[in-house]
């Protein structure tokens, strides 16, 4: 640990000492024994009302419902995906704009951003759903919820990007400006590379809360991951096992776009330390 490190974890937390690290190896002993607990009276929950019987089980490794969830696994990618190849972008261009001395821009794009920020992307989606239409405007269900994920990410990722232009260090615009770069060429040239290098571990966590996002696909219809799963209980009339293997499913994606944003995360840690 770096002595720049060490000082700043010192200021926010005191060092323990040898009763207070055994305090906090107490507490997680107890804390795993808790949760030891608790899982096992679930499954001792689940076995009791015959959920965990083998053949409640195995019907999802038949082919047709393995397909059946496949597909709406890509639907949820889908939705994903387009979500943030058009809201991080947007995001940028809001940070931007917030950023702007022109004064006009700057209020536009903050008042976009905390009410964005600040409203339920749920209570958006119902928007789409339920209010545009008494007034004539309609989408597809697809763009129903794509929409609202892009309204939302939009302005939390904006944030994340004026923190990344913000963080850059201030002797980069001076660096900028010293070989005549000009404000416009230094923030496109010399200071959003680095900002988005900063950002980037950030941007793929945003992912994560954007494939959550995603879930809300069943409200309109959408053909995602979620929605199959509750299409597929109408089938099998198993509630419990299904959601069980959703919910892994999720879990499996959003655990490899963490790993990836630690990484990334990690290597960019060990560069600057270099």
């Amino acid at each position: 640990m770096s002595a720049k490190t060490a000082s700043a974890t010192q200021v926010l937390f005191d060092t323990p000492g040898p009763r207070g690290r055994r305090r906090i190896l107490l507490l997680s002993i107890l804390s795993v024994l808790a949760i030891a607990a608790m899982l096992a009276a679930g499954l001792w929950q689940f076995a009791s009302n015959g959920q965990l019987d083998p053949n409640k089980w195995v019907v999802y490794l038949r082919a047709d419902y393995l397909a059946f969830l496949g597909t709406g696994l890509l639907g949820t990618l889908q939705v994903t995906a387009i979500a943030a190849v058009v809201a991080f972008p947007f995001g940028l261009l809001l940070a931007l704009g917030r950023l702007s001395r022109l004064r006009p821009l700057s209020w536009i794009s903050t008042v976009w951003i905390e009410f964005f920020r600040g409203i339920p992307m749920l209570l958006v989606v119902y928007g789409f759903l339920l209010a545009l239409p008494a007034y004539g405007i309609t989408f597809p269900r697809f763009w129903m919820l794509v929409f609202p994920m892009i309204l939302v990410s939009s302005a939390t990722t904006a944030e994340v990007f004026r923190a990344g232009i913000k963080a850059v260090d201030r002797g980069q615009h001076e660096a900028a400006a010293a070989i005549g770069l000009s404000p416009r060429d230094a923030l496109f040239s010399v200071i959003l590379p680095q900002a988005v290098r900063l950002v980037l571990p950030s941007l793929i966590l945003a992912l994560v809360t954007l494939l959550k996002d995603s879930t809300l696909g069943y409200v309109v219809s959408v053909n995602e991951l979620q929605f199959q799963g509750k299409n597929m209980v109408s089938i099998t009339r198993y509630l419990v096992q299904t959601y069980l293997v959703v919910s892994v499913i999720y879990i499996v994606i959003n655990f490899l776009l963490t790993r990836v944003a630690l990484a990334l995360d990690a290597r960019m840690k060990g560069r600057a330390a270099g």
